[in-house]
């Protein structure tokens, strides 16, 4: 949107294709198992058929961004802090989405359009639920995937709300560009994420996918502290300014109800 990315069937080059390297190193997050807690750069070779010498460049990079740790005395990899973070995110977004589903899916009946329940973890931003529409749309965001927390209306709905000493944290490393709309001046994003707050919603235009519009709102817990955003994803060609307020509002009363049934329930 913005926050995801739709894609019609039978589309030509989507995010995917053009991030070939984070399904790489899916791929080798994937590998480790019950029966194997550590793996070898000669085993990442071989599993994704290239040089060793790539396979040790897609494990450093896992490895400094905190997704794998290197063994002592350079015998192979594990994995690191980041994925621990992960799994303690989602064991607790369970509850989570087992509240979201019936917002989403009248969202989704209200708007037409797909439905996104999405958590912040650290400088990524992770699905944790999607509703589908019935039209034929193809979403980057899938269940457990885990996108840049700069691009698009799902991850900017959360992002203009974190505390500023975790936003001056993200706001000092590079931030990836993915079209010519992608936010990647730290001063203009803070500008940008001031309008949302102000707004108490984000819209995205073509920032993860061209021609690809979001909508995503905060999900509050009961202090008021923002836990997850709930958005919709169409294809933006298909929705003109002058219509975006009645997809506004539903976000908006979704979001809103969710906060509300998390208040009653006591959770986070």
């Amino acid at each position: 949107m913005s926050g995801t990315a739709p894609r019609e069937t039978g589309s030509g080059q989507g995010y995917r294709v053009r991030n070939s390297t984070a399904d790489r190193a899916l791929d080798i997050l994937l590998l480790f198992d019950e029966e194997r807690l550590t793996l070898s750069a000669n085993e990442v070779a071989t599993h994704l058929a290239v040089a060793r010498s790539t396979a040790y460049r897609y494990l450093q990079s896992l490895t400094a961004n905190g997704f794998l740790e290197e063994n002592d005395a350079g015998s192979g990899f594990r994995l690191g802090p980041r994925v621990l973070d992960l799994a303690r995110l989602a064991r607790k977004g369970v509850g989570l989405s087992e509240l979201a589903r019936p917002v989403m899916r009248d969202l989704v009946e209200r708007t037409g359009m797909p439905a996104l329940l999405t958590r912040r973890a650290g400088s990524a931003v992770v699905c944790l639920e999607r509703e589908e529409s019935g039209r034929t749309l193809r979403l980057s965001y899938e269940r457990g995937q885990v996108l840049p927390v700069n691009a698009g209306a799902a991850a900017l709905a959360l992002l203009a709300w974190a505390p500023d000493g975790e936003l001056d944290e993200l706001l000092a490393e590079p931030l990836p560009r993915f079209t010519d709309a992608t936010h990647t001046d730290p001063d203009e994003l803070r500008a940008h994420l001031a309008e949302i707050r102000d707004r108490g919603y984000a819209v995205g235009r073509g920032e993860l996918d061209p021609d690809v519009l979001g909508i995503g709102a905060p999900v509050r817990a009961e202090d008021g502290r923002v836990v997850a955003a709930l958005s919709i994803a169409a294809l933006s060609h298909r929705v003109p300014d002058e219509e975006l307020p009645r997809y506004v509002t539903p976000v908006r009363e979704a979001a809103d109800e969710l906060s509300r049934q998390i208040a009653r329930m006591g959770a986070y």
